[in-house]
């Protein structure tokens, strides 16, 4: 079995800086494609006292970006030799899935976990759990060697 195009989702965090390698390692492998993706998700509270400027938004989506530039170089350095980058807006497991369903080619998602458990996973729920029960592919759920269960 081998791959020709994987998807890793990334959220800047240590479990994604995780997967990004073994992603990187697995196209290297398998000479596939990487493509990385991060999804923006609005800030989701709202109040007549706090309202975003539409410059601070764009700030902080044009940082987020330049976070994402700097990803793909690393995955280039990590030996993945195509690389391309996606950057959405909306909730993420849902974009992740509807990319897969949309893009037959792709036929592995490596994506990070929080590790998150018990009532803070409850409460928080889990964007590669449901990756994992919705994506019409494989999905290689890494955790950060340094993550502790929480």
């Amino acid at each position: 079995m081998g791959f020709t195009k994987i998807l890793c989702p990334v959220d800047f965090s240590p479990g994604s800086r995780e997967a990004l390698r073994v992603a990187s390692d697995l196209a290297k492998q398998w000479s596939a494609s990487l493509v990385l993706m991060h999804i923006w998700e609005p800030p989701r509270w709202t109040s007549s006292e706090l309202l975003l400027v539409p410059g601070v938004i764009q700030d902080m989506v044009d940082a987020e970006e330049a976070e994402l530039a700097t990803w793909k170089a690393e995955a280039r350095q990590l030996g993945a030799r195509e690389v391309a980058v996606r950057f959405q807006s909306g909730i993420a497991w849902d974009e992740i899935v509807t990319v897969v369903r949309n893009d037959s080619t792709i036929d592995l998602v490596v994506m990070g976990t929080h590790g998150r458990t018990g009532l803070r996973h409850a409460l928080l729920g889990s964007v590669a759990e449901k990756v994992v029960r919705h994506a019409p592919c494989p999905v290689l759920v890494v955790r950060s060697r340094d993550d502790k269960v929480q």
